[in-house]
């Protein structure tokens, strides 16, 4: 199964309907994202993993792949993945075991189809 972009496909359709029923708040959510994930004092990919973990502990498949896809396009490599997964087994438990491998499938997913021809 894919945890990656099969996921992202599924929800394309609802979320763009919803997108287009509350147009200002879903603007008000990418200025949100864009911000929070912008390079400072930690870099976005530090941030995207950061946010991998996250969703990770949130149990949100939508949310795994969108960040899995992220880390991949900001650099992450595999090692860091696992590493950040990890950190939710010492936060959460054994729902992480579980979200945490869907999350490393996603990652090494995107990471697969990343390349010059790729994305």
């Amino acid at each position: 199964m894919s945890y990656g972009k099969t996921v992202r496909e599924e929800l394309r359709k609802p979320s763009r309907e919803l997108r287009q029923a509350i147009p200002s708040v879903y603007e008000g959510y990418r200025r949100l994202h864009e911000a929070a994930l912008a390079d400072g004092a930690l870099d976005a990919k530090t941030k995207e993993l950061i946010a991998l973990a996250i969703a990770v502990s949130k149990e949100c498949d939508g949310c795994i792949a969108a960040h899995a896809h992220g880390a991949v396009l900001r650099g992450a490599q595999p090692a860091e993945a696992a590493e950040a997964i990890g950190v939710t087994f010492l936060m959460n438990g054994g729902p992480a075991t579980v979200y945490g491998a869907r999350a490393y499938a996603a990652f090494e997913e995107f990471y697969a189809g990343h390349g010059p021809a790729s994305d």
